[in-house]
């Protein structure tokens, strides 16, 4: 897999305690942009290398193939295919899958110094930019996204293991009807601020190295939240974060789909001249209202994108512990 600190991100992504949302009294509302890396057991082809790779395309290899098999060796990482391909003497067989049908095919590696090459790059797992929700300076827990991650497939991604990076924004897309913004993120360190362990339909959580700063409000109960003004916190421009004015028009309790527990319009003026309103990897925002954290911006409506859904907080909670 590439090192994420080599290369700017995207946003493809519109976090723990070990209590309930009533037992957690104190929170950090934080709003601010994050490097996100989550691995899960699947191999599949981020790109060719352009002097190596020949072989494969002829072979009929795409971008974004998962490798299942190489020689009959079930392949659950970069290492296994490294290993596989070691052993090989001539031509390999690979099994792929491609939108949910598997294929074989036959490809004559490039013999180089460093051993068989498919002449391919790899990628395990999902990287991108999300927006911390909230932190617990007591436990070093934080959760982010406010929705779940999902792999090629459209499925809620395994995750094995995941990292969380210091970001920044670097350029904005503005969201247009019928097109999505997007936050354009660059990692600032190589070296993971937290640790993630759980992806869920209702967030990604991880627990903090150092952690973030700010001053903790309680936490708001799904009855708190009603109709009218509030404020999401968020990260649009470097890693500056401040609050904008949204507005909850309905509030939706019963709400059987994950993150759509209200619906809300951003009416701040400088937000909307920004981005356009809602963007992807504004997703984890915050979203304040009387004083308590009440939840976080989960999705854009794509015919307006001045107007998304929110998760209640105490909703993530739950699905953190």
């Amino acid at each position: 897999m590439k090192r994420l600190s080599h290369y700017i991100i995207s946003a493809a992504l519109i976090f723990c305690l070990t209590v309930t949302a009533d037992a957690a009294q104190m929170l950090i509302p934080v709003g601010q942009v994050v490097g996100l890396e989550l691995v899960d057991n699947t191999v599949t082809i981020a790109s060719f290398d352009e002097k190596l790779g020949q072989a494969a395309k002829e072979a009929g290899l795409q971008v974004g193939d998962r490798i299942l098999t190489v020689n009959g060796q079930e392949i659950q990482n970069a290492e296994d295919v490294r290993f596989a391909l070691d052993r090989a003497d001539g031509p390999v067989e690979l099994g792929v899958q491609r939108n949910k049908k598997t294929d074989t095919l036959h490809i004559d590696p490039t013999v180089t110094s460093d051993g068989p090459k498919l002449g391919v790059y790899l990628k395990q797992g999902v990287t991108g930019v999300g927006t911390v929700t909230w932190y617990d300076p007591d436990s070093k827990k934080f959760g982010t996204l406010g929705h779940g991650v999902n792999n090629s497939r459209g499925e809620l991604l395994n995750m094995v293991s995941g990292s969380a990076y210091k970001a920044g924004v670097v350029s904005v897309r503005k969201g247009e009807c019928g097109a999505p913004g997007q936050l354009m993120g660059a990692l600032k360190e190589a070296t993971p601020v937290g640790t993630l362990y759980k992806n869920t339909n209702r967030g990604v959580f991880g627990t903090a190295n150092t952690g973030w700063e700010g001053a903790p409000l309680p936490v708001g109960t799904a009855s708190d939240v009603k109709a009218g003004p509030a404020t999401i916190r968020s990260t649009v421009e470097g890693e500056s974060t401040r609050e904008y004015s949204v507005e909850i028009l309905k509030v939706y309790p019963n709400a059987g789909e994950a993150g759509r527990n209200m619906l809300l319009r951003i009416t701040d003026a400088e937000l909307l001249d920004t981005t356009g309103g809602i963007v992807q990897g504004m997703s984890g925002s915050p979203i304040i209202q009387d004083g308590k954290l009440v939840g976080a911006v989960t999705h854009v409506l794509v015919n307006d994108p001045t107007t998304g859904y929110g998760i209640f907080i105490e909703n993530m909670l739950d699905a953190a512990a």
